[in-house]
């Protein structure tokens, strides 16, 4: 241990469809070495049948705060959406491009940087370590 405050974060893709898949798995469900478009790609083909109202999904982020001799303080933020039936955006990485957003009406790579980390799984759990961190003493 270093006794330090130490900060990580995890995220990933639950598609309902796919009983949660890809998960904890979301960077690995490919294959090692696979490339984002590779992951995307191989996420639509094993839902290419599911009709539109069953590709829901969501982005889930956990940022973990460990602070010594305290509590780890753990913050959320979830993105609620729907799988695209293609990629669409040259923004984001990762599931971006097929992660469509129905409030703003395009997919998660078709956002700006702005509107991404004010509607994002990353962005809603930034928010909460903010503001712990700022009342930390």
């Amino acid at each position: 241990m270093s006794g330090l405050m130490t900060l990580a974060d995890d995220s990933g893709l639950e598609v309902d469809a796919l009983g949660g898949e890809p998960g904890v798995m979301s960077a690995r469900y490919a294959g090692q070495g696979a490339t984002d478009e590779d992951r995307s790609n191989y996420l639509l083909a094993k839902i290419a049948d599911v009709p539109w109202e069953k590709r829901t999904a969501r982005f889930k982020c956990v940022i973990a705060i460990a602070i010594p001799g305290q509590q780890i303080r753990l913050c959320y933020g979830t993105c609620d959406g729907y799988i695209a039936y293609q990629p669409k955006g040259t923004n984001g990485f990762g599931y971006d491009p097929i992660f469509y957003f129905p409030e703003l009406h395009r997919t998660m790579a078709e956002l700006t940087f702005e509107e991404k980390n004010g509607v994002s799984h990353r962005g809603k759990a930034a928010h909460q370590a903010h503001k712990l961190l700022v009342k930390l003493p």
